[in-house]
């Protein structure tokens, strides 16, 4: 063989090792990655050609397939969508996209994930048609339909959790759309339904509940502030701070007041504990500028804010910024300035303190399940971390049952049960509507539910309207669609 020859064959045997060694990346180890990818489409095509498995509720289906004359061959159906919307979102290979748990789950549902390959190699075997593999949803249809009626056409979300477990309860928000519509395969009228959707300046494409436009939480932020100050343990629910009826934030000429417009009850003084019950923003305000910025951020994000979560779905990071000035941390004293939070963030914090101070992390999906019935995943309970000592935590409940059963958020308020819970009324601006929030759990000696509302737009009452008399009437229904009231 010739020198040349052979350093031909050389480079050829290179280029030959090359390719074989990429390609079998791509196939083997890239695989899962590359099918998960949204921007491969032919995953998505893929997922047609299977009876795509259901995504189930409370033991029925909310999203199934059935069979279609066109060249999909399988069309996806939805029930009740525009309740379960933020939940199933869609999957429509005319737009070529998928959302929600469609998305998040696509391979699962597809039949295509790497723990159902030995359920794909028995089905070849035995001569079975393809099929994908079901969704079992921790969600409570019973509870969701709660938080939908309870919602109505109010602008906003609702969520629920089990503290014990993080496992989601419910998650709604409004206004949404009905999902069969973008799931349909004729092109011209998905897209025009598309283009509608993305028109509306209400954003029903959101899920509120989770991501979308994050809100000031209001006064309902006061938990973390008034659990950063009892972790310093230079503070229990019986400090007291200065009772003004008008404040200038530090560093500035801003003045600020508490809804009243006067002091916070009678007295020089105020307690921790009365602030909180009474929703006073002066007294948090110089509560917070005393912790300051960092105190308040850290403690927050033992709540989980500055972190995203993936459900599987992925939530939006709540925020509360790094080096913040004094006034602007006075202001997070009572929920406003940058400081930013999802319904999802707020159910956790309250979730967190009924679950003696350990926040778990919030999931939707229990397991999945074969076509024979098999058990292939099984989604367990993680602990996300603990914000608060268990003996403090015990003062935090007591402080938010108070709330409800002698202070402002008595709206919450359920027969036979202590429930702990705190309002909020964000401010967007001297002629905006405010922000409604509601967040508590119930029943407060042995939690069973933590829930969030978010009602946008001022509930349609402008900066008439409360976190009390809007948000506070909707999360009671929601609880006690959980304890059988």
């Amino acid at each position: 063989m010739t020198k040349e020859l052979r350093r031909l064959s050389i480079l050829m045997l290179v280029m030959f090792l090359a390719l074989f060694g990429s390609t079998s990346v791509i196939q083997v180890v890239q695989a899962e990655s590359l099918a998960q990818n949204p921007a491969n489409k032919r995953a998505l095509y893929d997922s047609f050609e299977v009876q795509r498995g259901s995504i189930i509720a409370s033991g029925a289906a909310i999203a199934s397939s059935v069979p279609s004359k066109d060249v999909y061959s399988w069309q996806r159906v939805y029930t009740d969508p525009d309740m379960w919307a933020p939940v199933t979102g869609y999957i429509n290979p005319v737009l070529g996209s998928s959302t929600g748990i469609e998305q998040a789950l696509n391979q699962q549902l597809s039949g295509t994930a790497g723990s159902q390959f030995l359920s794909r190699i028995e089905r070849i075997i035995t001569g079975q048609p393809p099929r994908g593999s079901n969704v079992m949803l921790s969600l409570d249809a019973n509870v969701q339909k709660a938080a939908f009626d309870a919602l109505g056409d109010l602008q906003g979300a609702v969520i629920a959790i089990e503290p014990k477990t993080g496992r989601i309860l419910a998650m709604v928000t409004s206004p949404s759309y009905d999902t069969n519509t973008l799931a349909a395969h004729d092109a011209n009228k998905v897209n025009a339904a598309y283009d509608r959707l993305v028109a509306d300046k209400t954003n029903p494409l959101y899920n509120r509940a989770i991501a979308g436009d994050t809100n000031p939480p209001g006064s309902t932020f006061k938990l973390v502030v008034a659990s950063a100050a009892l972790a310093t343990g230079d503070y229990t629910p019986q400090s007291t701070l200065p009772n003004l009826a008008r404040y200038v934030l530090p560093g500035s000429n801003t003045p600020i007041s508490n809804d009243t417009g006067g002091t916070c009850g009678p007295g020089a003084t105020v307690t921790i504990a009365d602030a909180l019950r009474l929703s006073c923003n002066i007294p948090m305000a110089e509560l917070a500028a005393k912790l300051g910025d960092d105190t308040i951020r850290k403690e927050a994000e033992k709540y989980g804010f500055n972190s995203s979560f993936d459900l599987p779905l992925t939530s939006t990071k709540s925020s509360y910024p790094r080096a913040l000035d004094d006034a602007q941390t006075a202001l997070t004293g009572f929920g406003q300035g940058q400081v930013t939070a999802t319904p999802l963030q707020m159910a956790m914090v309250s979730a967190g303190i009924a679950n003696g101070g350990v926040v778990m992390k919030p999931r939707m999906v229990d397991r999945i399940v074969g076509p024979d019935l098999s058990v292939q995943q099984t989604y367990q309970d993680e602990e996300y971390g603990r914000a608060l000592d268990a003996n403090l935590d015990a003062e935090m409940v007591q402080m938010m049952v108070a709330n409800v059963s002698s202070g402002i958020a008595t709206n919450a308020r359920i027969d036979g049960v202590d429930v702990g819970g705190k309002t909020g009324t964000a401010q967007n601006g001297n002629d905006k509507p405010f922000t409604l929030w509601f967040t508590g759990f119930a029943p407060a000696e042995d939690p069973q539910v933590a829930v969030a509302v978010v009602v946008e737009n001022g509930g349609g009452k402008g900066q008439s309207g409360s976190g009390n008399t809007i948000a506070a009437p909707i999360a009671k229904k929601v609880m006690e669609a959980v304890l059988g009231k």
